[in-house]
């Protein structure tokens, strides 16, 4: 008499999981914290406060895109807001000291970071560092240059035309900015359902060993994500500078805890190889949402930080729990 067995053997079980799927969480939070705010704050459901929430959002959004495919690969990167400094100070001291035209400028602030990314993969890849003590180093670096580049003084007084991009709204909705922030997500989120270069992250990210057996280069897609993940930090510094008016050696401070929150709080496991770009985009707006809504309602800045950081823990608590159960 013949048995059977719904078991799957050891070697499918390991292959990592996909999960485009597992936004309803986030986004179901999202929609109870609009309906909570806008019982609480006539102004919340308004126009014009969702397209401020869009405005706030940006530079925060394009940063958690880079973010979303390193931990995706099972990485972490501390290193985006120092990275955003250096490139926005690179780009304003191009353009205002080394006397180079302003569109040139941008495309070289945006070369800065992708080069602070091609480091921290290398020293992933190559020197073997652990992703946190590899892009700390990479923070604590570009910060000093950053501040070095000007002896620590901000830069100001850009064109109308460059600051413009932020401010005037074409069609009454989107600046030039939060378009390519949308559009940038689009891609970032077609790159990874649809092609097969982009699902190798996940591969990577469940287990790089296995991948590595499947003839996936590890080491070029590790190094290619963190490049990826510093271009972006410096077309996020190119927005900042544009909303700003200004380069500030400051800018960017803190911002790579919301970046990891944002991702996080949309599903992504810190463990690798599950994360999606929907997911991070709904993190994204729940953090704006947060800050926003408790403005609105009069909420000290000090006891925002206990809420995010509230939400950032039980964020990470639910997927350790629930990686856990399986």
């Amino acid at each position: 008499m013949s048995t059977t067995t719904t078991e799957k053997p050891a070697a499918e079980r390991r292959v990592p999981r996909i999960d485009f799927g597992g936004v309803a969480g986030p986004l179901i939070g999202l929609v109870l914290l609009c309906i909570g705010f806008a019982l609480a704050s006539e102004y919340f459901l308004s126009v014009r406060n969702a397209l401020n929430i869009l405005d706030q959002v940006t530079v925060l959004g394009i940063l958690a895109i880079g973010m979303t495919m390193v931990i995706v690969i099972g990485g972490i990167d501390l290193s985006v807001g120092s990275v955003l400094a250096l490139s926005m100070m690179m780009m304003g001291w191009l353009a205002k000291t080394a006397g180079l035209p302003l569109p040139v400028a941008m495309i070289l602030g945006v070369a800065t970071g992708a080069a602070c990314g091609l480091v921290s993969g290398l020293l992933v890849t190559l020197a073997r560092l652990p992703p946190f003590i590899a892009t700390l180093a990479v923070m604590s670096v570009t910060r000093g240059l950053a501040n070095i580049l000007t002896d620590g003084r901000q830069i100001v007084g850009y064109p109308d035309w460059f600051t413009n991009l932020a401010t005037i709204r074409h069609l009454g909705f989107f600046s030039v900015t939060v378009t390519v922030f949308v559009v940038l997500m689009v891609i970032a989120g077609v790159f990874l359902r649809y092609r097969a270069t982009g699902r190798n992250l996940f591969a990577i990210g469940g287990n790089p060993e296995v991948a590595r057996l499947a003839g996936i280069d590890v080491r070029r897609y590790t190094i290619l994500t963190y490049v990826a993940a510093g271009a972006l930090a410096g077309v996020a510094a190119v927005t900042m500078a544009a909303r700003l008016n200004s380069s500030q050696p400051s800018a960017g401070l803190g911002i790579e805890l919301d970046t990891i929150a944002a991702v996080v709080i949309g599903g992504a496991s810190l463990a690798g190889g599950v994360g999606s770009v929907a997911g991070t985009l709904i993190g994204v707006l729940i953090i704006g949402v947060l800050r926003n809504g408790l403005n609105l309602v009069g909420v000290s800045p000090f006891f925002q930080m206990v809420v995010i950081g509230s939400v950032i823990a039980l964020a990470v608590a639910f997927d350790t729990l629930g990686r856990h159960r399986k």
